[in-house]
């Protein structure tokens, strides 16, 4: 029968099925940045032999101590990433790292000690300065928050305030003078891998909590649309609030880690750490506009900047190279992700 009879007959010709547009699978963001990681560590590997004639990754010792010194950024950046992707910013995170490391570290002094800075305080059991030490984060944060979600200050001066005034009652809390004489059980606290497995610890609960949690699908709704969060129930202010109480606490504990590590407390502590801590979550894909990231990619991106330090230490480049080339990958992670924003918008 013709397609005509058919028509006729009452029967109507089968309707044509479009076939569905094929949509191009994209590696996830982490996969990018892991790239590029391999690739950096690659081309360290490559230069090693040729200017050096070593090898860059097959010096295990060279690699574990890489490791640990990216820890403490790593645990500040679990919290930064946070604040970022609620479209702010946390400048402080240095400055509370210096004076929590000050505070935790004077209330762990050996009870032998003749200049403890409190003498009727010495020989305290090693839980009550790490306490201490996350108050003041705790604090901080509040504070940082309170700010920003109840006056209307933008995250970006209210947390510079934050950063001048951490850093000089880091100074003021004894005159400038370092603290000394740490119990071995405070110690133990920065020993060995004890601050990578605080690390990995910290980034494996927040990306959980990121994931899965009520919190981070409120944390990820107000960073990618504020208004909307607002009427769609979210009490913004507070979960504001709360964020930036989690990085002034994170930062406490890179502090604490810190003056362990260091078995001392000095108020120079943790210069730059909140840009390092800012470069390795921008490195890692978390978008300064907000609603982007993951702790994930900052791990990575933690691990960028510590092979991009201990490769430049390993050629013997100059310090001032190293924070130059640091800057250009920063900027180079901002541009990329302004176009990924703007291919977003356009699909």
């Amino acid at each position: 029968m013709s397609l005509n009879e058919a028509t006729q007959g009452g029967v109507p010709p089968a309707p044509a099925v479009d076939k569905p547009a094929r949509r191009k699978r994209r590696l996830p963001t982490e996969v990018s940045i892991l790239l590029v990681l391999v690739g950096i560590a690659l081309i360290f590997e490559a230069l090693g032999w040729v200017l050096i004639g070593q090898s860059f990754l097959g010096n295990k010792q060279r690699l574990i101590v890489m490791i640990l010194q990216v820890s403490v950024i790593g645990i500040i950046a679990v919290g930064v990433t946070q604040v970022i992707i609620t479209s702010g910013v946390d400048l402080s995170s240095g400055s509370v790292v210096a004076f929590t490391a000050m505070v935790a570290a004077s209330l762990a002094q050996n009870p032998d000690y003749a200049r403890a800075v409190y003498p009727a305080l010495t020989g305290l059991p090693v839980i009550v300065p790490i306490v201490a030490g996350l108050l003041v984060g705790l604090g901080a944060g509040l504070v940082n928050g309170a700010l920003i979600a109840y006056t209307g200050i933008p995250p970006f001066i209210a947390t510079l305030g934050m950063m001048v005034a951490a850093r000089g009652a880091a100074k003021w809390y004894t005159g400038g003078q370092p603290v000394s004489m740490l119990s071995d059980g405070y110690a133990a606290i920065g020993a060995g891998a004890m601050p990578v497995i605080i690390f990995l610890a910290v980034a494996l609960v927040f990306h959980i909590a990121l994931r899965y949690t009520r919190y981070g699908k409120f944390t990820y709704a107000i960073g990618a649309n504020r208004q909307a969060a607002i009427v769609s129930g979210i009490n913004v202010n507070r979960h504001l609030l709360l964020v930036y109480a989690i990085a002034g606490t994170l930062a406490g504990l890179a502090g604490i880690v810190t003056s362990a590590r260091a078995v001392s407390g000095q108020a120079g502590m943790g210069v730059a750490y909140e840009l390092d801590a800012i470069a390795a979550a921008v490195i890692g894909g978390t978008s300064l506009a907000g609603g982007v990231g993951r702790i994930t990619g900052t791990v990575i991106g933690v691990i960028i900047l510590g092979v991009m330090t201990s490769g430049f230490t390993f050629l013997r480049i100059d310090a001032y190279y190293q924070e130059i080339v640091k800057g250009v990958i920063i900027v180079a992670a901002v541009v990329a992700d302004q176009y990924r924003q703007r291919k977003r918008a356009r699909a």
